[in-house]
């Protein structure tokens, strides 16, 4: 995805009044460590991050186990998206994303049944995104009716009855415009769906289609993702979308013609420029220890070579697959290799980073720290391709030790059957080249 600037909104929404934080919301305190906590917060709370585009909501659930230590989900749609822990930091409730450097810290106020606070994660080059949150306790509702905020129906509402089925998506900023396949399931005034990008897509989208205005939302620790479109009066539909606290694109989207294709082909988006279509790579492992593709546990193996980063929404979807398959494939001769692009570029912190998303899947594979996650300085470290269009990258190397195939992306669970044959067909791309000269 590219970054984008803010540029003039295509139509007003209701802004949340950015929070005025206690000297003491989103700092360190003497922490507690994991277990039950001194205040009950069990419960469903509608929570709220003050995007730049409006309220930003998703549905957040706190539950203790039975030995009373918290658990904590943020819901979109189908997922459950867990926070690693909930903790109290202070006088602060703190619910950890720690795979992705990431967490709320909030205020507890009105007798529980109020959080204020602020989500903070840590961005590319190693700044920090930092956004307002609220959350009300036994709230189930998402965005709010249309009637209670200053948003209005759509004047042409009527030339788009729903917005149920599959539409083709243009998003545009100041650096150019990019495609995209959105795809929505309407019951009611409530919307789930997802878009598919030339990269990937992004995941779990819940909200509503009320009056002809759509709103849709994401949250996950990672991203924070806010989409708005009106219809048209010629049954399309144009809007904003918004990603964390700075990140801001227009869209346009019509329903996708039968036959009609919107994306371009993942397998041809990356392509190997080494003349003996050969991959060469040269890094550490987390311990420290340099591994290159001439080591003896590749020679005569089936190598996937997986680059990714530890932030990266998509590869963390994609990450139990490959565990999966290193189990099940690496007596017939498979090997992987994760080359890690993290944020910052402290080896210290890129490897704690690492580290934890190894763990978190069981990972058993190695994981090499390669570089930072700027596509065009990624590219200057693997030679042999002419680019990185996308995190997840896999590169597929047969037994004889030549490039076979690149897929650029990963489309994850959000995108329903899409991922189901990505699965499929990897899956059957790796059978194929063990299969080569066993």
């Amino acid at each position: 995805m590219r970054r984008m600037r803010t540029i003039e909104l295509r139509f007003a929404v209701p802004l949340l009044l950015i929070l005025t934080l206690a000297p003491g919301c989103g700092r360190r305190g003497a922490e507690v460590p994991s277990g039950p906590l001194p205040v009950d917060l069990n419960g469903t709370w509608r929570a709220v991050l003050a995007s730049p585009g409006g309220d930003l909501p998703f549905t957040l659930v706190i539950r203790a186990d039975e030995d009373g230590t918290p658990r904590a989900v943020a819901v979109n749609g189908a997922e459950e998206a867990p926070f690693s822990s909930v903790r109290m930091a202070g006088e602060e409730v703190v619910l950890d994303f720690a795979w992705y450097d990431s967490e709320i810290t909030a205020r507890i106020e009105d007798e529980a049944r109020r959080l204020v606070g602020r989500w903070r994660r840590t961005s590319p080059g190693g700044s920090d995104t930092v956004m307002p949150f609220i959350a009300s306790r036994d709230d189930e509702r998402r965005f709010l009716p249309l009637a209670e905020v200053a948003l209005t129906a759509a004047d042409d509402a009527a030339a788009v009855a729903s917005v149920d089925g599959v539409w083709s998506v243009t998003f545009r900023d100041e650096d150019g415009s990019e495609p995209a396949e959105g795809e929505f399931h309407q019951q009611g005034t409530r919307v789930t769906g997802t878009f598919l990008t030339p990269t990937g897509d992004y995941r779990f989208l819940d909200g509503s289609y009320e009056g002809g205005v759509l709103r849709l939302s994401t949250f996950d620790g990672a991203h924070a993702f806010l989409f708005h479109a009106r219809a048209q009066e010629d049954g399309s539909l144009a809007g904003d979308f918004w990603s964390r606290d700075s990140y801001h694109a227009t869209w346009t989207a019509y329903r996708k013609a039968a036959g009609e294709t919107v994306l371009p082909d993942a397998w041809k988006l990356a392509r190997v420029t080494n003349p003996e279509g050969r991959f060469r790579f040269d890094f550490e492992d987390l311990d420290g220890r340099r591994v290159t593709q001439d080591d003896r546990r590749f020679a005569g193996k089936v190598v996937l070579v997986n680059i990714f980063g530890s932030w990266c929404p998509n590869c963390n979807d994609e990450a139990p697959l490959l565990a999966e398959w290193y189990r099940r494939y690496r007596d017939r001769g498979l090997e992987i290799v994760g080359l890690a692009y993290e944020f910052t570029g402290d080896p210290e912190r890129d490897r704690k980073q690492v580290r934890r998303f190894g763990e978190r899947y069981g990972i058993e594979y190695p994981l090499l720290l390669a570089g930072t996650s700027d596509k065009a300085l990624a590219a200057e470290t693997l030679p042999d391709l002419n680019r990185i269009v996308a995190y997840p990258t896999s590169v597929f190397i047969g037994r004889d030790g030549k490039v076979r195939k690149i897929y650029s992306g990963f489309a994850g669970p959000g995108t329903g059957e899409h991922h189901r044959q990505l699965v499929a067909e990897l899956e059957a791309l790796i059978e194929s080249l063990l299969a080569e000269n066993a």
